[in-house]
């Protein structure tokens, strides 16, 4: 559904206009029918890329394909839903109104209008009695929630949507979550940036890690997190002093009867230990890294 390689972009700012290089040959494939997360750090260029697929931006050099057209193509916005960070709207009108107005503007006219309407609003429990107040009075979380209705009105095949769970409470995430879910399972393509990278962990077929403008990981999230280090937490029944046990291997906090080992290495080291010692070993925890984990590794590596 999406397809793109070595993507460049550079920024030219400040008075002097010097360039920027935000992207370097950025390149990632997101297969039809897939959940994609896009996750990085602030400024890491997730923005940037996302708007060079909607055709907001111009690239300096690649390829990229939407639905196998250029994003420069208005036959590729047939095929695409579009919610930004921090959407603006007309804020006169109400929720409802703004839902008619985009809806018009995509050629969809009574009752099927008013139907799709409820249907968008309803999916991300935004069918609320606020959906009749004027937006200027919507907390940023309401706003992201009608941002997100206008842009699955049209029904796409795409839906591109960037930090869709930004400023929303937990109950607001889950409801984005499940829409998101639901979406995919009628067919729905997704491609989304978060920062809540739990919620990446939880729905994304697919996921691409990028730092500094270039992606450093990409695959599924369980490929993401067994090529980066895991750690073993052996919990003993009894307390054992630090200067007894093997070296490297460490204490969880301030009890003596949860040992943590970085490797499969010092793993095996200490519960050979707890054989010799006599020492009765309750359980081991294969603790492998979470994204956030990964991504903070990535981030690090590329200051250092």
């Amino acid at each position: 559904m999406i397809q793109v390689e070595n993507l460049q972009k550079t920024y030219h700012t400040g008075f002097l206009m010097r360039p920027k290089k935000v992207l370097s040959d950025v390149s990632f494939h997101v297969p039809k029918g897939s959940v994609y997360g896009f996750i990085g750090p602030n400024g890491a260029g997730k923005s940037t890329t996302i708007k060079l697929l909607t055709g907001l931006l111009r690239k300096d050099s690649g390829k990229i394909l939407v639905a196998g057209f250029s994003p420069s193509s208005s036959e590729s916005r047939k095929h695409l839903g579009y919610s930004p960070e921090q959407p603006y709207f007309y804020d006169y009108l109400t929720g409802r109104e703004l839902m008619r107005f985009y809806g018009r503007l995509s050629g969809i006219e009574g009752k099927e209008l008013e139907a799709r309407i409820e249907w968008a609003l309803s999916l991300v429990n935004a069918n609320k009695d606020w959906a009749d107040r004027r937006l200027r009075t919507y907390s940023k979380g309401m706003m992201q929630r009608v941002g997100i209705a206008q842009a699955i009105l049209g029904r796409p095949e795409l839906l591109i949507l960037d930090e869709p769970m930004s400023g929303l409470d937990p109950m607001g995430r889950k409801d984005v979550r499940e829409a998101i879910v639901l979406l995919n399972k009628e067919g729905v393509t997704v491609f989304y940036s978060s920062h809540l990278l739990s919620d990446v962990e939880t729905i994304s077929h697919r996921v691409a890690m990028i730092v500094g403008g270039r992606i450093v990981r990409e695959g599924t999230v369980d490929e993401i997190t067994s090529n980066s280090s895991a750690e073993y937490h052996i919990h003993v029944s009894c307390d054992i002093p630090s200067e007894d046990v093997p070296e490297g291997v460490l204490p969880q906090g301030t009890t003596p009867r949860e040992w943590i080992c970085k490797n499969g290495e010092q793993r095996d080291r200490f519960l050979n230990f707890c054989l010799q010692s006599g020492l009765p070993v309750v359980r081991v925890e294969h603790q492998r890294p979470s994204l956030e984990d990964v991504l903070t590794e990535e981030i690090a590596r590329a200051e250092s």
